[in-house]
């Protein structure tokens, strides 16, 4: 089934037990605990409710006779570990504690009683949750909220209590509200991974002040923003650099810069001030769905209008403009000041009809992706009647309508029809565009969470052995800098161009080096001391003759030996003069960032990198299309087209280089730190003209992983898409198929399976009568973590003859087994379908050993399914793969299966 999700029992229990003192004896109760009694009651929770006191006689006799999916603990912190423990005793499948100041060692003595029992649990300092739907307010976190779609996951229990006083006034409902604190056990991850799959949650609004495990985060941000728009809010942005930097590439970037690749990559949209956190609820509750970047606006005034397009452009989002037949068609129904050349300015004289002709017409125009309307008041005319025409339009709207009404006293009662409608309203026109800019992100971030790179490209493969040995032996002598020929031979391995580079230990050998390289040379000082080259004299450039370059040997060394006189000192490299004369100095660089791991850097390179500060940056893996938006995103990409009479340079080969470094940081865990400055770029290729890097131990795997062994990429926080689990296998009748992991991209593929399937196969695989998957439940399936779950699909060719005889070839998918990890992180439950028409030709056995082969290569031991006792087809399989058929205690209609790995 692998439908039903593990904290269903904690958000959405049929039954709950209290343990927070007695009520009638007030002063023995903590803050939380009379605030949770008061909570509780205030609304009749549609499950079971029982409050018990662990300190009233006979409590454990009535304990005996209880079963509750959660249990709410509101005690003093030295009861809390005997509550737990009581809780656990009845078989409670999730608790709750509410707490605050709850300190590491008694957290970490809870989250060892729940473990031993059985138990997930949310807490300790945490203010609760809440349920609107289910009426269940089990917090201490204020009245219960409005009813709605958004979901809410707080880091901080002061800002929990402020947004829902803020939601409250402005009709703004919930679908939860998880409060989480520090020490808690379940955290942002597991409270994001519900609400990715909880049905009433339709987008998601995060405060959060830090996370404990980046993979384990990422993982459950991309699956929850494949499904639905996720806003996030950050506090204690840092400032960029790192004083320790050993690399130009470490000292420009910060861990905040680091945050936002990943929330980009992730498909998340990230707000920076609380009043832009509020304005993307409002859309989100409003269930807007942006589809792109231009906005019209529709205003009764020029001045605002002005304010709302300045701000367009700040921001980057483009302004909507009417097409020529829009023009046509709006301009009689207007009075005779409008105007339509860029806002559509109806005048000062605008009334309610005018301002509904603007809004039908806007919003049927193809080039418009969302519209702004902006009401100054006017003598004359009624706020109120103008705002219920938007009301009016916004029950058939296709695209977002926001509303900005100017002014206070006027404007209050329009506000409220606003409100009531669900438009997103705002004071300023600056607010409501930031608004629309948030959430059209979204759109633009998702194109990055679709992209699945594999570890290596399709060039040709890296000598990565040869590399490993270079590092091994650098960190066999104790070090962690590598020299410049030693930093371009790691390149060299992974065919990235460098300038031929050779160690002269003499002035001798300097100028015999340079005469037999060719002139004109550039001379380097070879330290692992010195990081910055220019600023101790340590680069010549452009030497003609063979005494030159002794005499420039000789100058650097007394020069580096004045001014840093500590610097171990290898000798000088000698290499050619890169040739391109309009070539552009690009930076190319990794930082390692806690607790992202790697990170590739782009941007302008040179001497004066630091001061440039030029830093795009991506997580890797990376593919053509995450190295073309790394390359977009950066400063000097306006100078890499025809620029200042100099030919545009080769795309390819930036895309090329940014590939092959993203195979070396996915290959090599011990990179900590890199440098190709300058790679220098012109329209027929580029070459690594210097490099420096740092490595270390590879200490990160355990760190960042969980659950299954990551192996060879455990360092990485997005693993790669996992080639090595290709395989072509032969049909029975003839032909053949690829067994291969799921992609994001296989979406409709795999809605087609599910449509042509027979109702009963449905019904056996699904327990319902779906006719086709819902987005969320598709999206769930396609975009999946590869660490803690795998999806393995049956891919065939078919050939394809059309209406004038002509024959083609279109992928299928025909099958698909997958399974989940488990939260004990040592077993799986699968699932597995296949076409009907494909039935009876091995697929099925194929899949399931495919997929059982994947689980005992992650280091899972045991894999089980639920089976319908009515599908005597999947038993029999079973049966004859190995599996241990037992019955289901919780529903005789099931059976249980089982196999060890």
């Amino acid at each position: 089934m692998m439908d039903s999700h593990y904290l269903t029992p904690l958000f959405s229990p049929s039954s709950v037990i209290v343990l927070a003192g007695n009520p009638d004896a007030p002063d023995a109760l903590t803050q939380q605990a009379r605030i949770l009694h008061q909570a509780l009651r205030a609304q009749r929770y549609s499950g079971e409710l029982t409050f018990f006191d662990i300190h009233t006689s006979g409590t454990l006799a009535d304990l005996a006779q209880t079963r509750a999916d959660l249990a709410v603990l509101a005690l003093p912190p030295q009861e809390l570990a005997a509550g737990l423990e009581l809780a656990g005793r009845v078989n409670c499948r999730c608790a709750l504690v509410l707490s605050s100041g709850v300190d590491a060692e008694l957290a970490g003595q809870l989250r060892k009683i729940a473990k031993r029992e059985g138990m997930h649990l949310l807490g300790p300092n945490s203010l609760g949750i809440q349920r609107p739907a289910l009426q269940l307010n089990a917090s201490a976190a204020g009245p219960l909220a409005r009813d709605g779609s958004l979901a809410l996951i707080c880091q901080s229990g002061a800002l929990t209590t402020s947004i829902l006083d803020w939601a409250h006034n402005n009709a703004v409902g919930f679908s939860s509200v998880i409060s989480l604190g520090p020490h808690t056990d379940l955290g942002l991850s597991e409270a994001l991974d519900f609400l990715a799959n909880d049905p009433r949650t339709q987008s998601i609004v995060i405060y959060m002040e830090g996370i404990q495990n980046a993979r384990r985060f990422l993982s459950a941000l991309r699956s929850a923003a494949h499904a639905k728009p996720v806003v996030v809010l950050k506090a204690g942005r840092k400032t960029a650099g790192n004083q320790a930097a050993q690399t130009h590439s470490a000292a420009i970037v910060g861990s905040d810069d680091v945050f936002d690749a990943a929330l980009r990559r992730a498909g998340a949209v990230r707000v920076r001030s609380f009043v832009a956190l509020f304005s993307a609820a409002k859309c989100l509750a409003s269930r807007y769905r942006p589809v792109g970047r231009r906005l019209a606006l529709i205003t009764n005034g020029g001045g605002p209008g002005v304010l709302a397009a300045d701000w367009i452009s700040e921001i980057e989002l483009q302004l909507g403009r009417l097409s020529q037949e829009s023009v046509a068609q709006l301009a009689p129904k207007l009075p005779a000041l409008a105007s339509l050349t860029d806002l559509i300015d109806l005048s000062e004289e605008a009334g309610p009809e005018h301002y509904r002709a603007a809004l039908e017409t806007t919003l049927n125009d193809r080039s418009i992706d969302g519209v702004l309307a902006i009401f100054s008041p006017k003598e004359g005319i009624d706020p109120a009647a103008v705002a219920q025409v938007l009301a009016e339009v916004k029950r058939h709207a296709p695209k977002p309508i926001l509303a900005c009404w100017m002014g206070d006293a006027m404007v209050v009662p329009a506000r409220g029809v606003l409100r009531e409608a669900l438009i997103p309203n705002f004071r300023t026109p600056e607010a409501a565009v930031g608004a629309f800019g948030n959430i059209a992100s979204f759109y633009q971030n998702q194109q990055l969470l679709q992209q699945t790179p594999p570890p290596l490209s399709s060039m040709v493969k890296p000598d990565i052995e040869g590399a490993r040995l270079v590092i091994e032996t650098v960190l066999t002598e104790r070090r962690k800098v590598l020299t410049e020929m030693e930093s371009k031979t790691l390149l060299a391995a992974f065919h990235i161009p460098v300038t031929r580079t050779a160690l002269a230990r003499s002035a001798h050998e300097a100028m015999m080096i340079a005469t037999q390289l060719g002139f004109p040379v550039a001379l380097k000082i070879d330290s692992p001391d010195i990081a910055h080259k220019s600023d101790v004299g340590g680069v010549v450039l452009n030497v003609h003759n063979g005494p030159a370059a002794r005499d420039a040997f000789t100058d650097m060394m007394q020069r580096v030996a004045r001014l840093q006189p500590e610097a171990r000192v290898n000798g000088v490299t000698v290499q050619n003069m890169a040739r391109a004369r309009r070539g552009r100095e690009i930076n190319i660089g990794l930082v390692t960032d806690d607790p992202f791991g790697p990170v590739i850097t782009f941007g302008a390179g040179g001497t004066m990198i630091e001061l440039i500060r030029d830093r795009a940056m991506e997580l890797p893996p990376l593919n053509q299309f995450l190295a073309r938006r790394l390359i977009d995103r950066s400063r000097v990409a306006e100078t890499l087209g025809e620029w200042r009479g100099a030919p545009a340079v080769s795309l390819e080969a930036l895309e090329q280089t940014l590939l092959r470094v993203s195979e070396m940081v996915c290959a090599l865990p011990q990179l900590r730190e890199m440098d190709i400055n300058p790679l220098i770029v012109d329209e027929l290729g580029a070459v690594a003209v210097d490099a420096r890097i740092v490595v270390g131990e590879n200490s990160q795997a355990s760190a960042r992983g969980h659950g299954a062994l990551v192996g060879q990429y455990g360092h990485l926080s997005i693993l790669p898409y996992p080639a090595r689990y290709e395989q072509v296998w032969p049909l029975r009748g003839g032909g053949e198929y690829l067994v291969r992991p799921i992609r994001p991209d296989d979406a409709q593929m795999m809605q087609r399976l599910v449509r042509e399937l027979s109702p009963q196969s449905r019904y056996f695989r699904f327990v319902s009568q779906l006719a086709e998957l819902p987005p969320a439940m598709l999206a769930r399936f396609t975009l999946i973590d590869y660490d803690r779950e795998m999806a393995l699909v049956a891919e065939h060719r078919e050939r394809v003859v059309d209406d004038n005889g002509d024959a083609s070839y279109k992928q299928r998918v025909v099958g698909v087994s997958r399974y989940v990890t488990n939260p004990d992180q040592s077993s799986c439950e699968f699932a597995l379908l296949v076409a009907d028409d494909f039935a009876g030709q091995g697929l099925g056995s194929r899949l399931m050993l495919s997929i059982m082969e994947v689980a005992r290569d992650r280091g899972l031991s045991e894999i089980q399914g639920l089976v319908l006792a009515g599908n005597p087809n999947m038993l029999k399989l079973m049966r004859r793969l190995g599996f241990e058929v037992r019955p289901f205690p919780d529903d005789p209609e099931f059976r249980l299966v089982v196999h060890q790995l």
